[in-house]
């Protein structure tokens, strides 16, 4: 199988060509490929595809095999992939996601695409959309038991389910041992993506997320927008107006705009090509004999 390693601020996946390969199991092959010991490394497989009501199509899958609905950092990624391999001529390009078709603009320089806006559609704050076990409107900055402390959470949705959390000295969260905790909480029912956000100011917010399926990340696109939503949503910044989330693995821009949509702009990078036969990396990897 050919592949294509790439990153966005160091969410990083292994992207398929599915123009030219054929991925059968893709949860199977996520599993194989993201070990990063025994495989390539990585948060997930990410399949670029044919589509019939976009220019291209996504299907993402994490580490542990399950599908995600939406990323955006693997948006922003195939968005560098497609215009670099011209595969388009065009800067701004529509991508099919399980959350709906997202609207991408690309921002290229001598034929290679630098960083990529991402029109992430309009955050979800209705608990029954989440999927959450809770009732009314919305949840914002209301107190959950999660192994047995408080913790006030704002839940929004873009495409998947997060749960935000405003605290200082987000540094020193034992996120293995919390995150877990978070992501099967009862409240999820698909579990849950979350974010441990620290206000630097009224344009800035530091954060760490907890991805399901996939454990701590260097980045999270759509936690990066859920996170902005929910500091607008708390009061900490406005909507219309620059966020600037600052992630383990770099910065992103976000702005929730009053019409409910949410913008993200960030970098995508490549890391390298190659190649791997993944049955033969299956049976090295101790965890499948």
């Amino acid at each position: 199988m050919k592949f294509t390693k790439m990153h966005g601020i160091g969410n990083d996946y292994v992207y398929v060509n599915c123009f030219e390969e054929t991925v059968n199991d893709p949860e199977y092959v996520s599993r194989i490929i993201s070990d990063r010991h025994f495989g390539i490394g990585s948060d997930g497989l990410v399949l670029i595809m044919p589509s019939e009501k976009a220019d291209f199509r996504m299907r993402m899958f994490n580490a542990d095999g399950s599908e995600g609905m939406m990323c955006g950092n693997a948006s922003r990624c195939i968005g560098k992939y497609v215009y670099d391999n011209k595969m388009t001529d065009k800067t701004e390009i529509t991508l099919e996601t399980k959350s709906g078709v997202k609207h991408l603009r690309l921002f290229a320089d001598n034929g290679i695409a630098e960083t990529v806006e991402v029109d992430m559609g309009e955050a979800i704050l209705k608990p029954s959309l989440i999927p959450m076990k809770a009732d009314g409107e919305t949840f914002i900055d209301r107190p959950i038991t999660v192994n047995g402390s408080e913790y006030n959470i704002t839940a929004v949705s873009m495409g998947n389910p997060h749960c935000v959390i405003f605290t200082s000295e987000i540094g020193s969260i034992d996120l293995e041992n919390i995150g877990p905790h978070f992501e099967n909480h009862p409240l999820f029912p698909e579990r849950v993506n979350t974010e441990f956000c620290e206000i630097v100011n009224d344009h800035t917010v530091k954060m760490r997320v907890w991805e399901r399926g996939s454990g701590e990340t260097w980045a999270c696109g759509t936690g990066a927008c859920a996170s902005a939503v929910a500091s607008v949503l708390c009061g900490y910044c406005k909507k219309d107006e620059e966020i600037t989330l600052i992630l383990r693995g770099g910065k992103l821009s976000i702005k929730y705009k009053q019409n409910g949509h949410v913008l993200m702009r960030g970098p995508a990078a490549k890391v390298f090509d190659g190649e791997i036969d993944v049955e033969n990396a299956a049976r090295n990897t101790p965890a499948q004999n």
